[in-house]
């Protein structure tokens, strides 16, 4: 089997991180969404992925580069447009040719890994498989409705009145018969070629389209709220280890991980945690369910359940900041110029919370 990841969309949802930053690149528990997809595939035993690029092409090529840390080959295959991930699928033939192969939304984060799936999908004779799992709004993604023997009746992409509440999860599998179903569906209402579509085709075809219902967590990358509940789900699931430097006067308690180069000075940091690669925590309250990324500050602060990304400093806050995604090269800071007053440069889309 080979590997699919799509990586090509623009990551609107997450603007203004994103107008500077691939959506897949942004790290949960300080690893880029898109390296875990990658580590999963391989995983799975599969060593030859095609990441299917857009307009952050050049960004994830840096940042991946040939596969060598992984083990694993990667091929580029750059989408002519953001027609759909059918279309996505269309455009990664000459790549896949007859193979089955995996699909993996780049900006997906599943509980378990897919390797007991790829084996299942691998000794059936399917033609299809997709994974399925209950959500509290199936408005916002692909539904299935299936029959009281649980075989696949339908598929809608974003029904305004969903017939059940099991969403495909952004992962697929596919034999050669897919190419016969892009082929043959036409652009939807949306003006792309909907993976719904092409299932759907299947299943009216008399293919055999097999749904596996996920009971565990999966997360959509996609919104700051989702950003914060992976890296929760994700920092609780780690093995932890320190290798940088606890002084005498500081507490670590729980899951903490404190990676090579890192202080934490006369501070509190209360797990699940981790602190990136000469990152400096000093005379600060780190708690749980944060992630501070490399070579940051965090100095006479407390911050919790919140995510912080490269090279960026939070110091001398009075209060604490939560729930939070702070992007790269930030400076959060109290100012000594008189009048008080806050004062900031925002991105477009940005949201500041101020009590």
């Amino acid at each position: 089997m080979k590997g699919l990841i799509l990586s090509g969309g623009k990551g609107t949802r997450l603007y203004p991180l994103t107008y500077t930053k691939a959506k897949q690149l942004i790290p949960v528990a300080n690893k880029p969404v898109l390296f875990r997809v990658i580590e999963a595939i391989r995983d799975a035993g599969i060593s030859e992925i095609g990441i299917v690029v857009g307009d952050t092409a050049a960004e994830i090529r840096d940042a991946v580069g040939p596969g060598d840390q992984w083990g694993v080959e990667i091929t580029y295959i750059q989408q002519s447009a953001p027609l759909g991930l059918a279309h996505a699928v269309k455009e990664s033939q000459s790549f896949l040719q007859r193979e089955r192969f995996v699909m993996f939304l780049g900006d997906n984060c599943l509980e378990g890994g897919i390797s007991p799936l790829i084996e299942q999908f691998g000794q059936s004779e399917w033609n299809a498989q997709i994974v399925l799992t209950a959500v509290p709004d199936p408005t916002q993604f692909g539904v299935a409705e299936l029959d009281a023997q649980g075989q696949i009746i339908r598929l809608v992409e974003k029904p305004k009145e969903p017939k059940s509440n099991l969403a495909l999860v952004g992962i697929y599998m596919f034999d050669q018969h897919i190419w016969e179903a892009v082929d043959a569906i036409k652009p939807s209402w949306r003006g792309e070629l909907e993976i719904t579509d092409a299932i759907q085709y299947l299943v009216e075809h008399g293919y055999r389209v097999f749904p596996y219902i996920h009971r565990g967590w999966w997360i959509d990358t996609g919104k700051k709220t989702d950003m914060l509940d992976a890296n929760r789900l994700i920092l609780e699931e780690l093995t932890h280890t320190i290798t940088g430097f606890v002084d005498r006067d500081s507490q670590v308690s729980g899951k903490v991980t404190i990676e090579a180069g890192a202080q934490i000075i006369n501070s509190v940091v209360r797990g699940p945690a981790i602190i990136g690669e000469h990152t400096r925590i000093v005379n600060s309250y780190v708690g749980p369910f944060t992630s501070i990324y490399h070579h940051c500050r965090v100095e006479d602060s407390e911050i919790e359940h919140s995510i912080v990304l490269e090279n960026s400093e939070i110091v001398d806050i009075p209060h604490r900041v939560e729930d939070s995604l702070v992007g790269r090269n930030v400076k959060i800071h109290r100012s000594p110029i008189k009048p008080k007053a806050y004062k900031m440069m925002l991105g477009d889309n940005s949201d500041v919370g101020i009590l």
